[in-house]
């Protein structure tokens, strides 16, 4: 068993930072920490770690989230590929914008409702139980439903979103490799999330469904950039300008979630001005105007 101590963080460091500092005095200045990879399977008392901003804990063998009461100004929290089996113990992270807990083994999404700042959350690829699927929390639903914006579900045989309807800011969901089956439910939460500029569904049984391409973008006015990948539908070419920006890459997130798209992406305007342009070329009328 390795504990997680600071011992064990005094060993991680690098002695040329710390100088004339006592390892006490240093440990209060650290505002990142990198423990990834360590095969650290408890958490042990960081106190002293008061003022940690981001903290990388990913590829361990942690099975419990706790003694992280200390960390009020920790604002990025990865603990990705982990044997997590709950959500608990983050009461104390206020400030927490970025959540990362893929890879581990949870059942239910909980434990969140003192996060109000939290922007992203990652729980893709759960250990499920063979035939479950990912469950929410109404609770942690309704205190995240101003601030979450990033929001990655993707390998958790969910096969329904209406139960995140409730997360009016959402601009970006990551959903693939799930089961969802419905146009009709997509269609119910685009109305909804009236920000979503980015949505990637992939490997869903949805996305063989005739015309799925083209509803999910007549039905969204805010949405960027849908997944063209694995669609079996024509790709339209515009000539438009973008009215909604992606956000700037940003080399910190862990981990990263991008994929070349070598497709010609189309607006929601766009595909409507083509659809009538179409229909007035092949009104009677207009035929028997055109020249000879």
């Amino acid at each position: 068993m390795v504990r997680l101590t600071l011992e064990l963080i005094a060993r991680s460091l690098n002695q040329k930072n710390r100088r004339d500092e006592s390892l006490a005095q240093h440990l209060r200045k650290l505002t990142h920490l990198k423990l990834s990879n360590k095969n650290i399977d408890v958490i042990d008392d960081l106190s002293l770690c008061k003022n940690l901003n981001v903290l990388y804990l990913y590829d361990n063998n942690i099975r419990q989230i706790h003694n992280l009461d200390f960390a009020t100004n920790l604002r990025h929290l990865y603990l990705q590929n982990n044997c997590i089996i709950r959500i608990e113990n983050l009461e104390s992270l206020i400030r927490l914008e970025k959540l990362y807990l893929g890879g581990n083994c949870i059942t239910v999404v909980e434990g969140l409702e003192t996060l109000e700042e939290l922007r992203e959350l990652h729980v893709e690829s759960q250990q499920l139980p063979l035939g479950e699927k990912l469950l929410f929390d109404p609770r942690s639903l309704h205190s995240l439903s101003k601030s979450l914006s990033v929001l990655n579900i993707s390998n958790n045989n969910i096969d329904e979103l209406s139960d995140l309807s409730i997360l009016e800011n959402i601009s970006h969901l990551i959903a693939v490799d799930n089961q969802l089956h419905h146009i009709k439910d997509l269609e119910f939460i685009l109305s909804i999330w009236t920000k979503l500029y980015k949505m990637e569904l992939n490997g869903n049984p949805v996305c063989h469904k005739p015309k799925y391409r083209d509803k999910v973008i007549l039905q969204s006015k805010s949405l960027d950039d849908n997944d063209t990948e694995h669609t079996h539908f024509p790709i339209y070419h515009f000539p438009v300008s973008r009215e909604v920006h992606r956000t700037p890459y940003n080399k910190e997130s862990q981990p990263v979630y991008e994929e070349n798209r070598n497709s010609e992406k189309i607006s929601h305007s766009a595909l409507k001005a083509s659809q009538n342009e179409q229909k007035d070329l092949f009104e009677p009328h207009l035929l028997r105007q055109m020249p000879l």
